[in-house]
């Protein structure tokens, strides 16, 4: 067909910009438009909330499924900048609101990233058919309502207020989800998790929603990733050993930090779960493959130290050490780098020989000075590596 009889030029091409052009393509922002998109969003708001605990300028974050089908995100912080009131501290509500990338992801180890292109909070805005913004702030309640992403009023002082924070209620859209329907579980164990790497981080879910028995949940722990390894191992049996093995240290020829916990037990299979900067890798990545490096040359040379392994006998698999092995790995870089643009995969050498070395040398010592438990774990690698 000829360019005369089918013409495309300039004025064919449509320009989109603000909550429509998110409208038009939500997959590219959010992943799905199923279930999986719909908590990306809940996870979004509340990433914001937690960087406020992270960073100091709060001390709890609660998330809340209303009886009327929203989402509600609170924070005991500051308060989000009101731009009416000329204050310039950082990003103001309608900027976190409206525009991508208005600061609202901050990097670096203390901070959780949670938009899967650092987008921030306007993408939960422009799939929401609803969204109520109250700020309490240098004593002022402010609030702002939206509709699929568009300010209905400026920001309005809804008068005086004795405490201070953030409190972001979206109602998703259904004519952009096929369900919008939260799961609790799923928002549960993903909170779990940022509370379990995140040392006195204090989150709590609470769900309200006539359809289901009421129900909350709070986390806030205190052991960091030994108190992961232990609930995740809570069902599965006696373990190999009581302890749970584990330590963090700053490691900087990776320009951040390693946390380690893991433990033994009597089933077969590896159970490792792996973290960058608090994010969930379930492709692995050079974290992962540094933490099994370490571990079979930590136990490797226990082995043959002790003599549990013959000198002619090749060294045991990393596979063959981890049998049985529940382990979380847990970095937090400065500098992340990722294999493609899912952030599902951490690259860079340093990482993997930093991770290693960490392991290698905190296993090593914890093996000589726990020499029963050294003994229990050494006969179930033994065991397993001759009866796999």
């Amino acid at each position: 067909m000829s360019d005369a009889a089918n013409p495309y030029d300039a004025s064919h091409i449509q320009v989109l910009e603000g909550p429509e052009a998110i409208r038009m393509r939500p997959g590219m922002y959010i992943g799905s438009t199923g279930q999986r998109g719909l908590h990306h969003m809940v996870f979004d708001i509340a990433g914001r909330a937690v960087n406020e605990v992270l960073a100091g300028r709060a001390t709890s974050v609660d998330v809340t499924l209303t009886p009327d089908g929203g989402v509600r995100v609170a924070d005991d912080g500051p308060g989000v900048p009101i731009e009416a009131t000329g204050d310039a501290v950082g990003p103001g509500l309608e900027a976190l609101l409206t525009r991508m990338h208005a600061g609202t992801q901050p990097s670096g180890r203390h901070a959780v990233a949670t938009s899967l292109f650092g987008v921030g909070p306007c993408v939960t805005n422009a799939l929401s058919s609803r969204l109520k913004a109250e700020v309490r702030r240098e004593g002022v309640c402010w609030v702002q309502e939206y509709v699929r992403g568009v300010a209905l009023t400026p920001p309005t002082s809804a008068g005086p207020t004795t405490t201070t924070g953030t409190t972001i209620t979206f109602w998703p859209d259904t004519d952009v989800f096929g369900t919008v329907e939260c799961s609790f579980a799923v928002l549960a164990e993903r909170f779990r998790e940022l509370a379990f790497l995140n040392r006195g981080l204090d989150i709590s879910l609470t769900d309200e929603r006539p359809a289901a028995e009421p129900r909350s949940l709070r986390c806030r722990f205190l052991d960091g990733a030994r108190g992961f390894v232990a609930f995740l191992d809570a069902h599965a049996g006696a373990p190999v050993h009581p302890d749970v093995i584990g330590f963090e240290r700053v490691e900087p020829r990776i320009a951040g930090t390693v946390e380690v916990a893991l433990r033994w037990g009597r089933s077969h299979g590896e159970r490792l779960h792996s973290y960058a900067n608090s994010e969930p890798t379930p492709d692995g990545g050079t974290h992962t493959a540094g933490f099994r490096d370490g571990l079979a040359t930590a136990v490797n040379k226990h082995l043959r130290e002790r003599r549990v392994l013959a000198e002619s006998a090749p060294d045991l698999s990393a596979e063959q050490v981890g049998d049985g092995l529940t382990a979380v790995v847990s970095v937090k870089l400065d500098r992340p780098e990722f294999s493609g643009s899912t952030r599902g995969r951490p690259a860079g050498a340093a990482v993997r020989a930093g991770v290693a070395q960490a392991v290698r040398d905190h296993l090593r010592t914890w093996l000589d000075r726990n020499p029963a438990q050294a003994a229990a774990i050494a006969d179930r690698i033994i065991h397993g590596a001759h009866h796999g």
